[in-house]
């Protein structure tokens, strides 16, 4: 990682941080799907979600509230929200095969064909640990930057869920100036006779980012697919069905990548009803 870092210092003044660089950083998201990509829920800062908590009456400035590590930690950190209500469980098939299954029956919000096209359970060589099978769900999600960063997925450790997940978010972690790709949900399941619940709208899962100065604030923003990203989005995508160690590629993807990939989405505002007396029949 240092490594990288001392490298990026030679780049253009796009890609490292020089004089006049902003104070904020500003990462980029957004949805790349195909379909149904309104399910996709806007990422939101975990601070927001502690802040919403009553607060103690006369708290102690001591207090876990006003812990500046705690501050920082959640400053940097986001979640993202499940898109749909799954209640999935292992079982075998008439030839012993290992299935996911969706066991929520009539009561699914979700049909069947479009569960299993969502869910998918990976190959028994490629599983860290015999017997604790990993399956993956797509986040089409992607998360952008024009200056060196890093990003993190992990855990949403910050929320509390009953029933617990029988098993463990797998994570990962790579430079999204130079290499943003979509992201997947990763699941090693150790408890194999407990079901898996996603609820909508719960968080999913954690991404935090790392800049050059721990001290720099991350700004989230929503951005857009431009050509230029497209294009460089498809140099990235799907190599790992050709090649082994991708972070190999992190030097060819950043002597590729255009000068901007990164464009702030504009949403047009909501028009103004100027007289409070209109009725949902003049609208």
């Amino acid at each position: 990682m240092f490594s990288w870092f001392k490298s990026a210092k030679n780049q253009p003044e796009s890609l490292s941080q020089k004089e006049g660089t902003s104070r904020i950083c500003e990462v980029g998201w957004l949805v790349d799907s195909e379909k149904a990509g309104f399910i996709y829920g806007s990422p939101r800062p975990i601070s927001r979600r502690s802040a919403a908590n009553p607060h103690v009456d006369n708290a102690s400035p001591k207090g876990v509230n006003y812990c500046p590590a705690i501050i920082d930690v959640e400053s940097k950190t986001f979640e993202v929200p499940c898109p749909v209500d799954l209640k999935l469980a292992l079982r075998k098939d008439e030839k012993g095969q290992l299935r996911v299954v969706n066991i929520a029956g009539p009561d699914s919000t979700i049909n069947r064909q479009a569960a299993d096209q969502m869910v998918h359970l990976i190959g028994p060589n490629r599983w860290r640990t015999p017997n604790r099978p990993i399956i993956q769900i797509g986040a089409p999600y992607r998360f952008i930057a024009d200056e060196p960063v890093w990003m993190t997925q992990i855990p949403p450790y910050n929320h509390f869920r009953e029933p617990q997940w029988p098993g463990l978010l797998v994570g990962g972690r790579f430079p999204i100036d130079v290499w943003p790709r979509t992201l997947m949900w990763a699941f090693e399941w150790h408890d194999l006779s407990k079901p898996l619940i996603l609820q909508r709208g719960e968080p999913w899962f954690y991404v935090r980012f790392e800049t050059f100065d721990p001290s720099r604030p991350v700004r989230l923003v929503e951005a857009v697919m431009t050509p230029e990203l497209r294009e460089h989005c498809k140099g990235l995508d799907a190599v790992t069905n050709y090649v082994n160690r991708t972070f190999n590629l992190f030097t060819e993807a950043r002597a590729r990548r255009p000068a901007k990939l990164l464009t702030k989405a504009v949403r047009p505002s909501r028009p103004k009803i100027e007289d409070d007396s209109m009725s949902v029949e003049d609208l």
